[in-house]
């Protein structure tokens, strides 16, 4: 029976029917629609010690019973203010005074988008406060128990059956105790959250539930959180044809400033000494987690979902695993480097060059016309030294290794996704239980049948989506292309500085660093403005799209920002790595480009630039972004407690909703992810020319836990908790990368590093690179220069490619096609041989699977199977029966220990899964 249909016959059998919620349709936005009696929503229970406690701290009302379960805010300029009679007076001027204010209008939504929440069954409490120059309204929103009750089912929230002990066990841990070694990253954290059985919320079978009898406490305060935002998001305000529906876009429109849940009190400790166990949720957060005296403690992700929800939960669990695992990645990257400062005095061709005085004169690096003069191979000695930091054998030892770790990486967290999901109850989550966007719910066209669930569901065509995809495409690659005329203009920024460079004598030894580096700081300001632009640009696209769900709204919008993001960053790399220096042509038949001749590679080679591209933007991007997490949440918590402090006593502690206000708006986890999968990217697909860029990684992660936890914890408004399987399509980008990283580290070894031709040098020529320099060099074609001069590149007198270069070409495309099958067949090796899910939690599946087809029973066959257990015992048959009681024993609804474990019901089956260790 449809969910909606079961919900109105109760409420019409039972006396104490749901309270103002609208019956009808899900969703609906009609005024017109039917509600019962609303005399239940005015239960109250009396609060207990620790409630007049948090009462004290303003997350209750008044009454001290009712939770504040969100909170709105709108702030008005006062009537007597100068700003407020200008405005008028300005309207009478202008003759506007017929038409209604914007003020009038955000007056008129808010007092429709109000009623309609009292008619929705939510009660509510006006707190006013005046700062002199406007009044800021607190509105305090509660959901009572039979709009819990009705949503929980709606949204398919799942409830506690059975407590089972919470595991807090983790590999780490286990090797240093079998080891004897003293495990300075545990932590004992108080107030541990609880475990249990779970499986699909029924009003109809409260009794079964765990705690139903106390009905202050069933549902979690993340749970009231997401019921009532779900009531918020689709009480309309206006017209439905205009997409006049939600919280959110009342807060675009300017009618309301916030709208959020408030934090479990202060973060800091009070004064008085106070035992761990009596601090609240937010304090254990910040003492056991957030402070930056716990950079090397085991994250608390079970305190980190019970406040914050499954999502950032997630999260700061695959941030941990890809920080830890950036460790080794790190060490060998560091071995590798200092195995290039050990050996540098042992490279003979470095050193030919440093010793080379006057016998290779180089043809100049821009055209002589303009004043660019030859210059001699001995001027590039220290960059010759450089450049073999980043190309020794070691780099190619270290491709190999970073695609293995990056395969094993990805293959690890699987099967720690896989625990967590079902240690947190979301296994099934995306298939069975995400609900439509409360967006898209309201403004969906029509109502069509599920055909999984068979329930009726806001419905858009697929036809609608599909065409505004496309017209988003053509945006997309418009804002692509605008990226690559960005690369060029860099591009020829640099030839046009390096020429006044190369014709100073002070700058010319460094002409090709200074062009370099500082065309690297313009390529890095301008990837992070247009970042900026299109992000907002792909957010309004991805919104006009009508995506379903939110897993799927996050996706597309992921996926569009990504897709730019990538091209921004990583373009002008691919340019250095793969075709910079490709196509200048020789002495005498240069390539030119709008009368400009095409830019060569500097005295080091392309690797160097390479590496200091990397470099500067992985590094400058890391530095701008941290600084912008610590300088500018500051700057803007300092503004925002300023602005709503102002006219209000001193001597006046504000309240909870008060100090959650000034806090700053929790912008999410999309920044946060594509932060890092850019920088995953990084260290992937390029480290072959930067073995240092893990070890930059693994410091700034460090940092970055830190920053993220006492951003969440401390500066901003606690977000509304969200469900989250795994990490959603980040997981299907990184594997991209992973596949692209092999392909790319092949092509960099085999094309822009020295490492074959040198290779085939020593097998051709001289094992110990002797006279190597001097074979790199071509001569320049008599009479295309006004002197002989020197140039790099396997070339004959005349200009045509020597036999050499040709061998070497055939080697470098077998090498990459060897390197990238041997690389793919022992990653697959991998893949297979770690499973996505471990063993021990697929036995733990398949044994809860039996385990609730015991606890999970309807009282018909409870009472029919007890009467049979009779009938056999007195046929004689006492044996079988004992049997079956004891099953049932052991499966009773019990009270100790804790488990948070996934339920789902199928066809009459119910599946429960185990949690495993803890992070």
């Amino acid at each position: 029976m449809n969910a909606m249909n079961s919900i109105l016959s109760k409420a019409k059998t039972e006396k104490n029917g749901l309270a103002g919620i609208a019956l009808d349709s899900y969703g609906s936005t009609d005024d017109s629609v039917a509600f019962v009696h609303k005399d239940s929503l005015s239960e109250n229970h009396p609060p207990s010690p620790g409630d007049l406690h948090a009462a004290e701290q303003g997350i209750y009302f008044r009454d001290g019973h009712r939770r504040i379960d969100f909170v709105l805010v709108f702030e008005e300029e006062d009537p007597g203010s100068k700003k407020s009679k200008k405005k008028k007076k300005k309207a009478v001027e202008s003759g506007e005074v017929k038409e209604k204010s914007p003020e009038e209008k955000n007056d008129q939504y808010r007092k429709k988008f109000l009623n309609n929440l009292r008619k929705a069954g939510c009660e509510m409490e006006e707190e006013i406060s005046s700062t002199g120059k406007k009044t800021i309204t607190y509105i305090k929103v509660f959901a009572s128990w039979d709009v819990l009750c009705y949503y929980a089912e709606e949204l398919n929230f799942r409830a506690p059956l059975q407590a089972h002990p919470n595991p807090s066990e983790n590999w780490s841990a286990k090797l240093l105790e079998s080891l004897h070694i003293p495990n300075m990253m545990d932590q004992e954290v108080p107030n541990k959250p609880l475990d249990y059985y779970t499986c699909v919320f029924k009003k109809s079978k409260l009794d079964k539930f765990l705690g139903s009898e106390n009905r202050d406490t069933f549902f979690s305060n993340t749970q009231r959180h997401r019921i009532v935002y779900e009531i918020l998001a689709t009480t309309p305000y206006g017209k439905r044809k205009r997409a006049e529906i939600g919280i959110d876009r009342l807060i675009d429109e300017g009618a309301f400033q916030a709208a959020y849940p408030l934090h479990d009190g202060s973060w800091k400790k009070p004064s008085h000494s106070l035992p761990a166990e009596q601090l609240n949720r937010r304090q254990v957060l910040y003492d056991y987690w957030a402070r930056w005296g716990c950079w090397y403690k085991y994250q608390p992700l079970d305190h980190i979902r019970e406040y914050f929800g499954e999502k950032i939960g997630i999260y700061f669990a695959w941030l941990g695993l890809y920080t830890a695992n950036l460790i080794p990645a790190a060490g060998v990257g560091l071995l590798v480097f200092l195995y290039g400062v050990v050996t540098m005095g042992t490279n003979v061709p470095a050193r030919e060059v440093c010793n080379s005085g006057g016998d290779f004169v180089m043809c100049p690096l821009c055209d002589e016309n303009i004043g660019c003069a030859y210059w001699n191979l001995s001027d590039t000695c220290t960059q010759a030294k450089i450049a073999y930091l980043f190309d020794h054998p070691g780099t190619v030892f270290f491709a190999i290794f970073m695609s293995f770790w990056a395969v094993t990486f990805l293959e690890y967290w699987k099967r720690k996704n896989a625990s967590l999901a079902h240690h947190w109850d979301v296994m099934d989550f995306e298939e069975e239980e995400e609900r439509p966007r409360p967006q898209f719910a309201a403004m969906a066209p029509s109502m069509e049948k599920n055909p999984v669930t068979g329930i009726k569901e806001p419905h858009f065509p697929d036809e609608d989506r599909f065409k505004r995809m496309m017209a988003g495409a053509v945006i997309i690659i418009f804002m692509m292309v605008m990226v690559l005329i960005f690369v060029l203009g860099v591009i020829m920024y640099r030839v046009l500085i390096s020429i006044p460079l190369f014709q100073s004598v002070m700058f010319r030894a460094q002409a090709s660093n200074i062009a370099n580096m500082s065309g690297a700081c313009v390529n890095l300001i301008l990837i992070m403005a247009s970042g900026i632009v299109y992000q907002k640009i792909a957010e309004k696209l991805t919104e006009w799209e009508m995506h379903r769900t939110q897993t799927e709204h996050e996706d597309s919008y992921t996926f569009k920002v990504f897709i730019f993001q990538f091209v921004n960053f990583y373009s002008s790399i691919f340019y250095i790595a793969f075709f910079k220096g490709r196509f200048v042509g020789y002495p005498g038949h240069y390539n030119r480009f709008f009368g400009l001749r095409n830019e060569a590679c500097g005295q080091g080679g392309c690797l160097v630039e390479l590496a200091q591209q990397l470099a500067v933007i992985m590094i400058g991007k890391q530095v701008i972004n941290n600084a912008q997490e610590i300088i500018v949440p500051k700057i803007k918590n300092y503004l925002q407690r300023r602005e709503v402090a102002k006219g209000m006593e001193k001597s006046t502690e504000p309240a909870r909703w008060e100090e959650d206000y000034q806090l700053i708006e929790n912008e999410g986890l999309f920044e946060e992810y594509l932060e890092m999968v850019i920088q995953f990217g990084f260290i992937t697909i390029f480290v072959a020319a930067f073995p240092l860029a893990p070890l930059f990684a693994l410091l700034n992660n460090w940092v970055e836990i830190r920053l993220d936890a006492h951003k969440f914890v401390c500066e901003v408004r606690r977000s509304v908790s969200e469900r989250a399987q795994d990490i959603g399509v980040w997981f299907n980008i990184l594997d991209a990368l992973v596949q692209l990283a092999v392909i790319s580290n092949a092509f960099i070894i085999a094309v822009t590093s020295e490492f074959l031709p040198r290779l085939l040098y020593k097998y051709e020529k001289n094992w110990n690179l002797d006279g190597y320099v001097n074979f790199t060099l071509a001569y320049s074609p008599p009479g295309s220069m006004s002197q002989e001069c020197r140039y790099k590149e396997f070339r004959d007198r005349d200009g045509s490619f020597s036999l050499f270069y040709w061998r070497l070409l055939a080697i470098r495309l077998g090498f990459v096609i060897l390197f990238e099958h041997v690389v793919f067949f022992i990653s697959r090796l991998i893949d297979i041989m770690v499973p996505d899910i471990p063993e021990s939690l697929e036995i733990k599946i398949k044994r809860e699977r039996y385990l609730a087809k015991q606890a999970l029973q309807d009282q018909e066959h409870i009472m029919e199977a007890m009467k049979e257990e009779k009938q056999a015992m007195v046929g004689g048959l006492a044996g079988v029966g004992e049997e079956d009681e004891g099953g049932d024993d052991d499966y009773a609804v019990t009270t100790q220990g804790r488990k948070a474990a996934t339920t789902r019901m199928d066809a009459g089956n119910v599946y429960l899964s185990v949690p495993t260790a803890d992070v």
